[in-house]
């Protein structure tokens, strides 16, 4: 299999550029981020994209949608020139906006309407979104408060590998962590730790140097480097060795 060579040793700065405003302040309950994409390439470009347990609003191409939490990997194929905006909500404080279980919108894309209503800005302006946001903010939830708490504890702590380290961590059940997680973050916790653990892989791959593959795997708490490989090729969709020839 060749690679573009557009994907590598960060070639598609030359094509892309990428902006991360910050929220207004009354904002940052729920909102981890917005973001901002400017493309412009001659040819395709099959720009992958690898998923953290955010749900997303974004704006482009006329319309506006809720992306739930993705399981997977995505390929957006990006030709010509476009732009994309969005706003990146905290992991498990979308629940109090959509009104349902977050399980109920992983892997899906929906209209922003039918979540916001009709007055849903439709361009990608990051004043106008945020007024429409300031706006329609929701009642606290200490449940939504909880579920981003874990989240973060994940992402925080490299040593938590095991949903049990987690439940007894914040003194609750297993089963207690998988609801709260399903109705919250809209994934599980178990694919949440994993996540984040392979997020340190890649940053492992940036910072260059070589890679004990095998310890790699043991730090991370795989019994093998075959689980390993097997759980990072389904979130990244190419096995490490290959996805490091990026950096």
């Amino acid at each position: 299999m060749q690679r573009d060579v557009r994907e590598v040793g960060g070639a598609w700065t030359r094509y892309q550029r990428h902006a991360s405003p910050e929220p207004a302040e009354a904002l940052r309950p729920w909102v981890a981020r917005y973001w901002a994409v400017d493309w412009d390439y001659e040819e395709p470009y099959r720009q992958k994209i690898v998923p953290y347990p955010n749900v997303h609003l974004s704006f482009g191409e006329g319309r506006a949608d809720v992306n739930g939490v993705v399981s997977g990997y995505r390929i957006k194929v990006l030709e010509g020139r476009g732009s994309v905006f969005g706003v990146a909500f905290r992991p498990g404080c979308f629940r109090p906006f959509l009104g349902a279980p977050v399980s109920t919108i992983t892997d899906r894309v929906v209209p922003a309407a039918d979540v916001f209503g009709p007055d849903v800005p439709k361009r990608p302006d990051a004043a106008e979104v945020e007024r429409f946001l300031l706006a329609r903010l929701p009642a606290p939830d200490p449940r939504a408060a909880a579920a981003a708490d874990a989240v973060a504890a994940i992402a925080d702590q490299p040593g938590v590998t095991r949903v049990e380290t987690l439940a007894e961590q914040l003194d609750t059940s297993v089963r207690g962590l998988q609801r709260l997680f399903a109705e919250y973050v809209g994934i599980g916790p178990k694919w949440v730790i994993r996540r984040y653990r392979l997020h340190e892989v890649t940053e492992r791959m940036a910072a260059g140097g070589e890679i004990d593959w095998a310890a790699l795997a043991a730090d991370l708490g795989y019994a093998d480097q075959g689980h390993f490989i097997r759980d990072f090729k389904s979130m990244f969709g190419e096995p490490p060795t290959w996805y490091a020839q990026r950096y």
